[in-house]
């Protein structure tokens, strides 16, 4: 089997069309069904079939598609490891992290970092944990920080630190004119991000559990620390981490909803593929983490 022709097949596959496949490839329709047609004769078995315009997947081309991404990033994980190995580098570093991990965390810790390995690089990809635990599976990241995640064994979560998010909402919102219960809650819209963050599941399950309905969701965002004046002009509720409400900018107009069954006490860790390959930089930044009891952030 040729990997270029197992390249040729995923592109057809994702894109369902051989005429678009040959564009994005720059092949011609003629070469592309030749490539086809030798993993085919080597697997036995037809991999496509036709529907209509389209090709789709045989039940053996799904099963070829799920383990040749897990083959093609394989490949890219050895490619990395020979490199780096060969050269002697040191290696590069791709790391996600939500904004306000990378505000408060990464001064430090990359400084850190940077006096053990100068020659080091990094590349940061800053975004929910829902976006970055797809990069991270995908072989896109190396480690990913974000709030430990129980329900996959792909990963290994390494715990660093513990905090709590909370409801906020504007200085002088209605809510707090008088005393209030979380069923209060329920007559105002919400800014929160989307349904596959954990901390959105948390608040929706925190509502379901007490027999409330789930808030209504005016604005949803990717990254809510971004929008504390919104917040603070509006009687919008929203859910964030308690150290951003206390030290992070713009935020003097806002105020914590204190509610017990409103408060996520939640664990931060670094994650990493369980077997996924690791530069030694990366190794030292894993490890650097697990032995800082959360030194690095400095929330002032």
């Amino acid at each position: 089997m040729d990997l270029r022709d197992l390249t040729y097949f995923e592109t057809i596959a994702e894109l369902g069309h051989l005429g678009r496949a040959a564009e994005k490839l720059n092949r011609s329709q003629p070469a592309l069904t030749k490539s086809i047609q030798r993993l085919e004769e080597s697997f036995g078995t037809k991999l496509f079939q036709r529907d209509g315009r389209r090709i789709k997947l045989t039940p053996v081309g799904e099963l070829l598609q799920a383990r040749g991404k897990v083959l093609q990033q394989s490949i890219a994980q050895t490619q990395r490891e020979v490199r780096d190995f060969a050269s002697g580098a040191l290696g590069n570093i791709r790391l996600g992290c939500a904004a306000t991990m990378a505000e408060y965390l990464l001064p430090e810790l990359t400084n850190a970092l940077l006096k053990r390995a100068p020659e080091l690089t990094l590349k940061l990809v800053i975004g929910q944990d829902d976006m970055l635990l797809e990069q991270l599976r995908s072989g896109q990241l190396d480690m990913i920080i974000c709030p430990q995640r129980l329900d996959d064994d792909e990963f290994i979560g390494h715990p660093i630190l513990t905090d709590q998010a909370v409801v906020i909402a504007s200085r002088d919102h209605p809510v707090f004119k008088a005393p209030f219960q979380m069923a209060d809650l329920c007559q105002y819209r919400w800014v929160l991000p989307p349904v596959g963050v954990s901390s959105r599941k948390w608040v929706d399950e925190a509502f379901a559990a007490n027999g409330l309905p789930l808030p209504v969701v005016q604005v949803e965002a990717n990254s809510i620390s971004l929008l504390p004046r919104l917040i603070a002009q509006t009687r919008l509720l929203s859910f964030i981490a308690r150290e951003t409400l206390e030290y992070g900018k713009n935020m003097q107009h806002l105020r914590e909803v204190p509610l017990d069954q409103t408060t996520m006490t939640r664990t931060i860790c670094v994650s990493v593929r369980r077997a996924g390959y690791l530069s030694p930089a990366a190794h030292a930044m894993v490890q650097m983490l697990r032995d800082s009891n959360g030194e690095f952030f400095r929330w002032t």
